[in-house]
């Protein structure tokens, strides 16, 4: 049976990344490594290949330093540029490969993406000078590479976006709100990644204790935070995690 084997996060950060520009705070000064956060992107490595969910602005660099020799197929959560502004960086898979890479999605955000990459759908420009992409519009389950992948409709803010579930796996980046229906989609989920910005309300984000709350109500075995700002210091909670929550970093490896 095809299946996920493994997933690493590839950026933790929030939309500035971390350190923030100019900012002089304890976290974006800090020498431990985990308060160093690109921003949000997961590879996930499967028994037929390699899915990478969204294309984060610092791609590049996240390949770079923690391996990403191939690239079979991404998944967009939602269109905003920090999850999407490293699209251009799969010319080197698609030159690489020698293949067109396969683009999921809901079909409003990869409207969105189709209008922010123009030049790479119009003609012209032919040979390695853009992406070499299809873009497959979902609202339902599907299968990528042997596997089954559920959208989980979520709120950011008042934007539906999408998280993801494979198997007892599921991703759920820049949420701020789980809709009944989806809290149903999540049922039996073991392993959870979960976006938590900060400690303070914000209008489009969990806030950690937000997100606290919402993975107990999920229930998972093993939950990780991610999508986090300057705010919040790996080392020192303001709050109390409970077990079986920790903060993600760049760069964790879950076997699942």
């Amino acid at each position: 049976m095809n299946r996920l084997r493994r997933v690493t996060m590839l950026g933790s950060g929030t939309s500035t990344g971390v350190p923030t520009i100019g900012c002089t705070c304890a976290v974006c000064t800090s020498e431990d490594p985990r308060n160093r956060r690109l921003r949000p992107s997961l590879r996930l490595d499967l028994d037929q290949g390699t899915l990478l969910v969204d294309t984060s602005t610092d791609l590049r660099q996240q390949a770079l330093t923690f391996g990403l020799p191939r690239v079979d197929a991404v998944l967009y959560t939602h269109a905003h540029a920090d999850h999407v502004f490293g699209l251009d960086e799969l010319r080197i898979f698609n030159y690489r490969q020698r293949s067109e890479i396969p683009c999921f999605g809901a079909p409003a955000t990869l409207d969105q993406i189709r209008r922010t990459f123009a030049y790479v759908f119009e003609p012209g420009q032919t040979g390695g000078g853009k992406p070499r992409i299809t873009l497959n519009p979902v609202e339902e389950d599907f299968e990528v590479l042997g596997v089954a992948i559920r959208p989980v409709p979520i709120l950011h803010g008042q934007l539906p976006i999408y998280g993801y579930r494979i198997g007892d796996f599921a991703y759920l980046t820049d949420c701020s709100e789980i809709p009944p229906a989806s809290q149903e989609l999540l049922s039996g989920v073991r392993t959870l990644i979960l976006g938590a910005l900060r400690y303070r309300p914000h209008s489009t984000h969990f806030t950690v204790a937000q997100s606290i709350e919402a993975a107990a109500r999920i229930g998972a075995e093993r939950t990780w935070f991610t999508h986090m700002s300057h705010e919040v210091d790996h080392a020192n909670p303001q709050v109390e995690l409970p077990d079986g929550v920790a903060f993600g970093y760049d760069g964790l490896q879950i076997d699942v």
